[in-house]
């Protein structure tokens, strides 16, 4: 059972009356990773992640969850799963000690271990010195995420799921969700859905992407850039006219394009330049763009494609190749 999947998900459809939620789902996901799971507003990741949990039934297709199946077996499921809804619903008249008590009974923890089971949820989420005894309904939004995956945690599931965890925090606390799920990682298979797309990039091994129901791209942040975004990035710092930065590289037989320009001081800016052709192409560019009329660069660096450039090209691929069927998706 070593090579058995911590999730396994295969032709996951939901359908509400003629409405369709998914279609056709597929992926995979292994013991330890931290996957996240993207997708605009309606795209269909909330209806997967119920399913996986056993809150909603599918349609059709089928998924397991530590080599069981939802479907056949959803209140087994269940013990194997800590699942922190979006919003993170919380009492807000209980104690945070209280509520993980409550919770670990609802979750079947043995008597003799509830509590050393709270004690260490709350160690990891950081409430056992700061939040133990105060009253949810007091606390942070911060620390009110804090308590929603600490009560995902108690029962230690196999598989964490989180839904926009990070929804409505501030910079700092948007650190401190991202340490607490770096501590997780090799110890629980997570999957986390957010919309704040450079915390994906930097918490998650692998991101699984999905618009309209299905699933449109799969893979490491450096997979998807070579699928998605495989021509070469820069970025250059020039002082002049900017529109001639493409007619000179054109002139020498460089298929270049301006992405995006940033204006960073009187008249000079920062341009976004995609370059088309192969190979090691800094040496050229810096050769090509020195010594211009019309023009002086000032520095030119290589530049790697964020996640929400990496997105936007996925989902903007598969709109272009669903564009006739135009099917209604609901999250």
């Amino acid at each position: 059972m070593e090579n058995t999947p911590s999730i396994r998900v295969k032709d996951l459809s939901r359908q509400y009356g003629a409405l369709t939620a998914i279609h056709k789902v597929n992926f995979t996901v292994n013991p330890g990773e931290v996957v996240g799971f993207l997708g605009p507003n309606g795209a269909g990741k909330s209806t997967t992640m119920r399913i996986l949990s056993g809150i909603m039934s599918a349609t059709s297709g089928s998924a397991w969850v530590g080599g069981i199946c939802v479907a056949q077996n959803p209140h087994e499921v269940k013990r194997k799963i800590g699942y922190m809804p979006e919003n993170n619903p919380l009492p807000d008249d209980m104690r945070v000690v209280e509520y993980l008590r409550f919770r670990s009974r609802l979750k079947e923890v043995p008597s003799h271990k509830l509590r050393s089971t709270v004690q260490e949820a709350m160690e990891i989420c950081d409430l056992a010195r700061t939040a133990r005894r105060k009253i949810i309904g007091t606390l942070s939004k911060g620390f009110r995420q804090r308590v929603g995956i600490a009560d995902a945690l108690l029962g230690d599931p196999e598989v964490i799921i989180m839904d926009e965890p990070t929804i409505g925090l501030d910079p700092h606390q948007i650190q401190g969700i991202r340490k607490l799920i770096d501590n997780l990682r090799g110890k629980h298979t997570v999957i986390l859905s957010s919309h704040i797309l450079p915390e994906i990039e930097r918490s998650c091994d692998r991101v699984i992407i999905i618009n309209r129901g299905r699933i449109v791209a799969a893979g490491t942040s450096t997979e998807l850039r070579d699928e998605f975004l495989p021509s070469n990035r820069f970025s250059l710092v020039i002082e002049g006219n900017e529109t001639a930065v493409a007619t000179c590289l054109a002139s020498r037989g460089i298929d270049a394009a301006i992405l995006e320009s940033t204006p960073i001081a009187e008249n000079r800016a920062e341009l976004n330049l995609r370059v088309e052709n192969e190979g090691d192409l800094g040496p050229k560019l810096i050769q090509f763009l020195s010594n211009q009329r019309e023009f002086t660069l000032h520095s030119l660096a290589p530049r790697e494609p964020n996640l929400e450039e990496i997105f936007l090209a996925a989902t903007k691929r598969s709109w272009e190749e669903t564009i006739e069927t135009k099917p209604k998706i609901s999250a």
